[in-house]
């Protein structure tokens, strides 16, 4: 049976479907769908383009690797990211209030086109591409594009079941 998540931006009172993507990324999926519901303070990406994200703790007993993975994602892309402790900047980790975190999950919407994953301190970063967003794309990229240009502070990412 096909798996759906829910994906909200809380403050904006905004939500997506997005369907998982069994077949094409079955352990991140499966890591996934066991750790939801997950949230945190949402961030609009520097570098990315068009994507907002939250970052997490580690939730897989093992890490995953890459499957289905990109550096190119397209709008309603919904990707699952590892960064282990010493791939992040001091600074950054100090500013999101990870730092003491041994590594963090990165959570990502990407809601645009034109988005390429190269970050300046380490070079490409792939995502797995675990779901795609199917209904309300829309609505969300609006919203989205308006943490970018209102501000994230205080909004939530939130990721769940949805049945």
């Amino acid at each position: 049976m096909t798996k759906y998540i829910k994906i909200s931006l809380a403050q904006r009172g905004v939500s997506c479907i997005a369907r998982l993507l069994e077949e094409e990324a079955p352990k991140t999926c499966k890591a996934v769908w066991e750790a939801l519901p997950q949230s945190g303070q949402v961030y609009h990406a520097k570098y990315a383009h068009n994507e907002i994200y939250n970052m997490v703790p580690p939730f897989p007993e093992e890490e995953i690797g890459l499957e289905n993975s990109t550096v190119t994602p397209i709008p309603g892309d919904v990707c699952y990211f590892y960064f282990q402790s010493g791939q992040l900047d001091k600074a950054f980790k100090e500013e999101k209030n990870i730092s003491h975190l041994p590594g963090v999950v990165d959570l990502a919407v990407f809601y645009g086109r034109n988005n390429l994953l190269l970050n300046g301190d380490f070079g490409w970063v792939p995502g797995n591409v675990f779901a795609v967003i199917e209904e309300n794309l829309p609505a969300m990229a609006e919203a989205c594009n308006d943490v970018w240009f209102s501000g994230a502070k205080g909004e939530q990412l939130i990721y769940e079941r949805h049945e």
